[in-house]
């Protein structure tokens, strides 16, 4: 069973995180992530990135994954509600 750990860490493998919050139920998972690479990308290509990250295992083994993508910058900016 994929656990909200093995996603984290197939992400954390090929993008730097400053933040990185995975939570689910094997099937499905909530991501919050926080990185320097999304500077200056739309929200899809953020989520092409993570997607490649996580590669096969978004055919084979995730079967939905929602996603909170932020830049540092961002980040900050949202204090609290964030």
């Amino acid at each position: 069973m994929v656990t909200p750990e093995s996603i984290e860490e197939s992400i954390a493998a090929h993008l730097e995180c400053v933040l990185l919050e995975v939570a689910g139920d094997g099937h499905h998972f909530e991501a919050h992530i926080v990185s320097p690479a999304f500077r200056n990308l739309s929200r899809i290509e953020r989520h092409r990135l993570v997607y490649a990250a996580l590669g096969e295992r978004m055919r084979e083994e995730v079967h939905a994954l929602s996603m909170v993508t932020q830049t540092p910058e961002e980040r900050a900016g949202a204090g609290a509600a964030g």
